[in-house]
Parts: structure tokens; C-alpha cells; sequence
């Protein structure tokens, strides 16, 4: 394993458990709850939007499931809270550009941040959903939201 896979691997530990972002967001605007029947990982997450509905100004979630799961969810948080509704959602799709690439080419980390780390699961089919079990939630959060206006 590389020095870059290693860390890689720490970061999506010490986000699996110490899990940003982890509780309840009571003025939430939406929440969505996504479930992988496959493995029973599962996550609930909330958003709240600005009074304009522009950006995303906080995100709340209770999940349970593996590690690679629980640790998208804390790396989410941190990277898509505060963002333009648009930006997060043009993350999110980088995300799953990212995982729909079987670990080929290189991730944009400007763009992704610390979710690059997420690159090496991308090989495996089985924990792909696990890592984007958030995202999904996210974007279908966020378009709840905003149709609720």
C-alpha cells in the first residue's frame, strides 16, 4: 500500500469515528433517508438552506452501517456546508463520477477535497453504494428543499 493509500485509508477511519455533522437539524428545510438493502448501511440526512435558498447552510444526519458510509456522510458534510446549492450538487455528481471510474484517472481534488480519498472504493462494485449512500441523500434532500419553497 502507498504512503497516499494509507492515508487515505486513516481518513476515512477517523471519519467513520468521529463522525462530522452526526445529530438532529430541528429547522431543517428536508431530509431524505436512503437504505442499502444489500448491506442494511442507512442514513438520514437533513438540510437546511439560507432564506434564499442558494446555499446550503447546514447539514444534520443519523446513519448506521460501515465504516466507508458513515465516514462519506462526516466528509460531506465538511465539504458541501456552506456551498451554493448548485456547487454541492455539482460535488455530488463528481462524486459519482469518481465512483463510477473503477479507480481510473484522478479525481478532481479541488473540487472533491477530502472525498478523494473515497477513489480506492471505487474498485470494489459492493462498497460503492456504501460511499454513496450519502450523496444520494444529499442531492434528494436539497431538491426537496427547494421544491418546497
Amino acid at each position: 500500500m502507498s504512503g497516499l493509500e494509507s492515508l487515505y485509508q486513516q481518513l476515512i477511519l477517523d471519519h467513520s469515528k468521529q463522525r462530522h455533522g452526526e445529530g438532529d437539524l430541528p429547522d431543517a428545510d428536508a431530509s431524505h433517508h436512503e437504505l442499502n438493502p444489500t448491506c442494511g448501511d442507512e442514513v438520514t440526512l437533513a438540510v437546511r438552506l439560507d432564506g434564499s435558498h442558494e446555499h446550503v447552510d447546514a447539514i444534520a444526519w443519523h446513519g448506521d452501517g460501515c465504516s466507508i458510509s458513515m465516514a462519506s456522510t462526516s466528509v460531506l458534510v465538511d465539504l458541501v456546508t456552506g456551498l451554493e446549492v448548485d456547487d454541492a450538487l455539482a460535488r455530488a455528481e463528481e462524486f459519482r463520477a469518481m465512483m463510477r471510474s473503477k479507480g481510473v484517472g484522478e479525481p478532481d481534488e479541488d473540487l472533491l477535497g477530502d472525498a478523494v480519498a473515497f477513489q480506492g472504493v471505487s474498485k470494489y462494485v459492493m462498497r460503492v453504494k456504501c460511499a454513496m449512500l450519502p450523496w444520494v441523500a444529499l442531492e434528494a434532500s436539497v431538491r426537496k428543499a427547494l421544491t418546497a419553497e
